[in-house]
């Protein structure tokens, strides 16, 4: 029987998924990926894989899960298994360099980002940019790495000094500072490379914006978040095609609104979650959109498979043409 493979790195984040497929009955398996080992030669078994690897995994002790999962992505994919959340969107998810390329390609703006390697190159980098500024993690998640300046000295006294914060991959990001009018950022979510809802994020208490009930570590998240009812803007289409042209299925895409009202996108989120207590109060639910979409491409599978395996009608028989001499 073919099923549903969810590759993760975070039980308590892949929780309330495995809760909704149960409660549609779905058939699933289970991938952590922090260990394991794939023999390349034998083909993988049929069916629909998700992929929920996250950037952060490193910071949760799976040092080696994407490397793993981008070996796995690349076996399933090799054999021609329904991926979704492919390779393409877990190149995305551990490189801010390359969702800022791929956006950029697409024509949607980003801030100006300068990728740097080395503490010292950090310092006269940041040169560059007119204070305030911010750096971050090429490889993110969690808010990794990100830290407002408000002059040179501090970045100085920072990354000279013991507290600096090297990133995992080795690239950190010098980005331009987007004062907004009011502190908060929107985060818009797709499902099936559709927009599915959008969620207005305080952004007052500090930059790290993990939406799942988990990360409430101080019982502030549920007051952060609140889904935006019936949210228009010309961006959606944007991003639904963005999503299409790089293969990303499931995703969150973070914006923030400057002064002069222009929209700069900032973070793409391939292993999103949602916040239940907002979604709750909507409506709406992510994990439950999730679900439903996953069933219905294990059930395409199905019947694309059970169509080719049946012996043709006799009507379906091609004809032979005949050309004119």
């Amino acid at each position: 029987m073919q099923q549903i493979y969810i590759i993760h790195e975070n039980d308590a984040w892949t929780a309330p998924l495995r809760e909704e497929l149960d409660a549609l009955e779905l058939p699933y398996e289970d991938w952590f990926l922090s260990y394991g080992e794939i023999d390349i030669n034998d083909p993988p078994p049929h069916g629909v894989f998700y992929s929920r690897m996250s950037a952060s995994s490193h910071t949760r002790g799976h040092r080696y899960a994407t490397e793993y999962t981008a070996a796995v992505l690349a076996w399933l994919e090799s054999h021609d298994r329904r991926v979704l959340n492919p390779s393409r969107a877990l190149d995305l998810e551990i490189s801010k360099v390359a969702q800022y390329t791929a956006l950029n390609a697409c024509g949607i703006c980003t801030p100006r980002t300068i990728a740097v390697v080395g503490q010292n190159e950090i310092v006269a980098a940041a040169r560059k940019f007119t204070p305030p500024f911010i750096t971050k993690h090429n490889r993110g998640g969690k808010g990794l790495g990100v830290r407002l300046f408000h002059d040179y000295e501090a970045l100085d006294q920072y990354v000279l000094g013991p507290e600096f914060d090297a990133p995992v991959d080795g690239i950190t990001l010098i980005q331009e500072y987007i004062q907004a009018p009011q502190p908060y950022i929107t985060r818009v979510e797709f499902v099936g490379s559709r927009f599915l809802y959008a969620v207005r994020v305080d952004t007052s208490h500090g930059f790290e914006l993990c939406p799942a009930e988990v990360c409430d570590l101080k019982g502030s998240v549920e007051q952060r978040f609140s889904i935006i009812n019936h949210f228009r803007h010309p961006i959606i289409k944007r991003y639904e095609r963005f999503l299409r042209v790089n293969h990303i299925h499931i995703a969150g895409i973070e914006f923030i609104t400057d002064g002069n009202g222009e929209l700069v996108t900032y973070d793409i989120n391939t292993n999103t979650n949602y916040n239940p207590g907002a979604e709750e109060v909507a409506g709406i639910y992510g994990m439950k959109a999730v679900a439903r979409y996953l069933g219905a491409e294990l059930s395409n599978l199905t019947d694309v498979e059970a169509k080719m395996s049946r012996p043709l009608e006799r009507q379906e028989i091609a004809q032979p043409i005949e050309i004119a001499q």
